[in-house]
């Protein structure tokens, strides 16, 4: 669990750091380039899933905060078993990256409401402002910044509803925390037969316990 502890808490640190950063010196809206055209560090916000999806409403935004924190249960629970039955460390990177994910928006949806006023386009946003929040408890929006529009161009007059309307790949703007879950997930989908394979040296105590059952 060790190892597990320490991914989790890196990637914490940087997504929760980047997050305060922009959240605290971007206007809403404002953009910076970092690598030509390709990368800018864009700062928005997204009131619901990962890459600015939405569920909407106040229920919505609540549902959708609770099955974060339901998820990140089983999540934990999965960790603990799989590195007590000895997993590969790989198997157990995978996890870490999709808690730790998991994890970083958690923080936002709970808590930004309550740490945070508003951002907009002619406000900063302040931490702990004097009138409290913009949000309640559960009810903070997530923050984004990561805009990679690799390709921008235009769909092919033909094109059926969309033909001459603008196309940007990749057009989604997403944080520290998407990118660790998705990561996540890819390794887990491509690399079934490596990540999933037979356990090792699996802790004494979880034999004990599995023969016990």
């Amino acid at each position: 669990m060790k190892k597990a502890a320490v991914i989790v808490l890196a990637i914490l640190v940087l997504d929760q750091a980047l997050k305060f950063w922009i959240k605290t010196t971007f206007y809403m809206g404002e953009s910076h380039a970092v690598l030509g055209h390709w990368f800018f560090l864009h700062f928005t916000e997204n009131e619901g899933m990962a890459f600015g999806m939405k569920l909407g409403g106040n229920y919505g935004k609540l549902l959708l905060s609770l099955f974060r924190i339901f998820a990140v249960v089983i999540i934990i629970w999965w960790l603990y078993r799989v590195t007590r039955k000895g997993a590969n460390n790989l198997l157990i990177l995978c996890i870490s990256l999709v808690l730790a994910g998991a994890l970083g928006n958690i923080i936002d949806s709970a808590f930004y409401g309550i740490f945070f006023n508003e951002s907009n386009y002619m406000q900063l946003a302040t931490f702990l402002p004097k009138g409290g929040g913009y949000g309640a408890f559960l009810h903070g929006k997530v923050v984004d910044m990561l805009y990679f529009p690799l390709i921008e161009s235009h769909y092919p007059t033909w094109v059926p509803f969309w033909g001459g309307e603008e196309f940007i790949f990749f057009r989604p703007v997403f944080n520290i925390a998407d990118s660790s879950i998705t990561t996540g997930v890819l390794i887990l989908i491509f690399f079934q037969k490596k990540v999933f394979t037979p356990a090792r040296n699996p802790d004494p105590a979880f034999i004990a316990d599995s023969k016990a059952d």
